[in-house]
């Protein structure tokens, strides 16, 4: 940094500028003399005695936002903090293993959590007070934050011994919470009560769990799809079609261009939190293309080829990785992009296709946003049969929107994220066999694997150019179970060689000896090292392991393989088996464990063998697992068992608990066999 760059933020610039993060480049002018996470801040606490103030957000945030424009923007809470405090501005995405920490020690302290989180921490890191949003005064029962910071200023002075004691015991108790205690195997009995959980909580009239706000949880309709096909259960089939169909009519989906906002702030679906987040795209292209497999229904396809043109024209980069979020918020404004007033389509519609968008969408005069400054407008839903009538108005619509100023785009890519969307690529294209949907899927794992993961280094992050940031489990473990369904798909050896290769980088720097693997790679002195099994927003890297390693046994035979997948069982099963609702991945990978595996082996030439993997494509097959054996000493390396197959000869074998069928040479013969598993 220059010397004008290392003063305080006061004259214009703050520590961030040279940062990589959009968000933490989102403060960079703010007048708060911000840090970055890192030894600077912290060696600076300890020699001026001050406490710290961590705020962690990302860049999609829309109350991240708020409080940025009341707080940290402002010359008085700037000074506050600037003149008592060691002002430290973390990127939930960039830093998960520091988000998940404070989040735990958060929960704990306040009993909620969310972005953005507010803590006070020791010099050493110990937090002694947690909060999420805060305003800048206080309102409506809301302590602000100029009341907040001087007394928290004036207990660090007067009254340290009690914060240091509070911290200490804080940090102890997150210790202990990080630390998952084991029951022993998880069996079709957990199975069973996560179910029963989740018919419980389930919504009958809309669809999805609970009431509002209502988050789309995909591992849950993943896992209610399996225990249908292991069971018979039909209800739980009909949980999943409902919440599938509502979603998609809901406002939660962009009607107009494709793709799922982050949550609805609603029972039904209709209003949103409008931040798109590529996570959500991926698991949610996963869950209807599985959908779609099970009964056929065109409305999961369309969707699920809705998300996908939505991700290729917004969110896919020229180096051919994905990024991140579109924001909430445009114009300083949440969801102002999406939303629509009656007059102003009546002024750009003809009258029959207004009347049509009425129909369709819901519109109204009055609108459906039920408050604040954009009252009498609408959010989009599919309320009737779109026509040839109402796509027209809807291209036109699209067309008058694209001319808006469009939502602020984060432009980073993340390893663990793209794993996710290029599992649900490959996915897509072994359902319907559309050469966009794996040319997407090969272009963004060639980048993942030649640029940000190579025997050169392993990065989370790559922006403007440039890759950093630590590495961690879920970029191994997302980007493995990504490139073993590209293989599956799109049976090239170099999928499968990367993805094991990465799951032997993920056994040997993240394994903890008792069991599962830590989120990080080295660190957590402070408060322990974390092993997250809970399977929130996203699944937890621990469950994804464990799905990759139960692939892997069965792919290659590889002993160690299995050997870490029951540890890793053994070692995190006592929150499952308290709260199987809450662990649906992991639900999903003793489902596999629980088997029946179905084995395929595909042999003769590539162009030869697409006919079987068309119809393997078109099948719900959760425990399936597929080899070609092709005749490449390479396939034979990866997976001992294709040697004694004839290269030569175009058929398919279907294997299940080990025993094996006589081999097939035509589709039709392997839709037959399919049928029986």
């Amino acid at each position: 940094m220059t010397e004008h760059e290392t003063t305080t933020a006061s004259k214009g610039v703050n520590r961030l500028a040279n940062e990589r993060s959009p968000y933490l480049l989102q403060h960079a002018n703010n007048p708060v003399d911000w840090y970055p996470w890192g030894e600077e801040a912290f060696r600076r606490a300890r020699e001026e005695d001050r406490p710290i103030f961590l705020s962690i957000g990302y860049s999609s945030c829309h109350w991240c936002h708020v409080m940025a424009e009341e707080s940290f923007e402002d010359d008085q809470v700037a000074s506050l903090l600037n003149e008592s405090f060691i002002s430290i501005k973390v990127d939930r995405e960039e830093r998960p293993d520091i988000d998940a920490l404070y989040m735990t020690a958060a929960q704990m302290m306040s009993g909620t959590g969310g972005w953005p989180l507010t803590l006070m921490l020791t010099p050493e890191g110990r937090p002694f007070f947690a909060a999420t949003y805060l305003p800048k005064d206080s309102r409506q029962g809301m302590t602000g934050l100029t009341a907040i910071l001087p007394i928290i200023s004036q207990f660090w002075k007067e009254r340290r011994d009690e914060v240091i004691e509070t911290s200490g015991k804080v940090a102890q108790a997150v210790k202990a919470a990080v630390e998952p205690s084991s029951a022993g195997d998880v069996g079709i009995e957990s199975l069973m009560e996560g179910y029963g959980r989740l018919r419980m909580n389930y919504d009958v009239k809309h669809g999805g769990f609970g009431r509002a706000p209502k988050f789309p949880t995909p591992h849950r309709l993943t896992f209610l799809l399996r225990y249908w096909e292991r069971t018979g259960e039909e209800e739980a089939l009909k949980m999943a079609e409902r919440t599938l169909k509502e979603m998609r009519r809901g406002g939660i989906f962009d009607q107009l261009g494709g793709g799922f906002h982050r949550y609805s702030t609603d029972r039904s679906w209709t209003i949103p939190h409008f931040e798109k987040m590529l996570y959500d795209q991926a698991l949610l292209l996963i869950t209807y293309v599985e959908g779609w497999q099970v009964t056929h229904d065109k409305e999961f396809e369309s969707t699920a080829r809705e998300i996908i043109d939505y991700v290729i024209e917004r969110l896919a980069s020229n180096e051919g990785g994905f990024y991140s979020a579109e924001d909430a918020d445009s114009e300083g404004v949440e969801g102002k992009y999406y939303l629509w007033a009656d007059e102003e389509l009546s002024s750009f519609l003809t009258s029959d296709e207004i009347s049509e968008v009425r129909r369709v969408f819901g519109v109204t005069v009055e609108g459906n946003v039920p408050n604040g400054e954009e009252e009498g407008t609408n959010v989009l839903r599919l309320e009737g049969d779109r026509s040839e009538l109402s796509e027209r108005a809807r291209r036109k619509m699209l067309e008058r929107r694209s001319a808006r100023t469009a939502p602020f785009l984060d432009d980073k890519i993340m390893a663990d994220w793209n794993g996710l969307m290029i599992l649900a690529l490959a996915k897509a294209y072994g359902a319907w066999r559309d050469d966009r949907h794996r040319d997407a899927a090969r272009k963004a794992a060639s980048f993942v694997l030649g640029v940000m993961m190579n025997d050169k280094g392993r990065h989370h992050i790559f922006r403007g150019g440039r890759t950093g940031g630590p590495v961690f489990l879920d970029d191994h473990a997302f980007m493995a179970w990504g490139l073993i369904e590209l293989y599956f798909a799109d049976p090239d050896p170099r999928w499968l060689d990367a993805a094991i290769r990465l799951t032997e980088l993920m056994m040997s720097d993240f394994s903890d000896p008792q069991g599962g693997f830590f989120q990080a790679a080295a660190g957590g002195e402070l408060m322990g090292r974390l092993k997250e099994v809970y399977d929130g927003a996203l699944p937890s890297g621990n469950s994804v392991a464990l799905t990759v390693l139960l692939t892997l046994h069965a792919v290659t035979g590889r002993e160690e393989f299995l050997k870490a997948a029951q540890a890793a069982e053994d070692a995190l099963s006592g929150s499952v088996v308290r709260s199987p609702d809450a662990h649906a991945q992991f639900l999903n990978a003793v489902d596999l464990r629980l088997g029946p595996i179905t084995e395929i082996m595909l042999t003769g030439e590539r162009d030869d063998i697409e006919p079987f993997l068309a119809e393997i494509g078109k099948r719900f097959l959760p425990r399936k697992v597929l080899v070609h054996a092709s005749g490449d000493p390479e396939v034979s390396r990866l997976s001992p068992p294709v040697k004694d197959r004839d290269a030569s000869r175009t058929a398919a074998y279907v294997c299940r608990d080990r025993t094996c069928l006589p081999p097939v040479a035509d589709a039709g013969s392997l839709n037959r066999l399919l049928k029986e598993d």
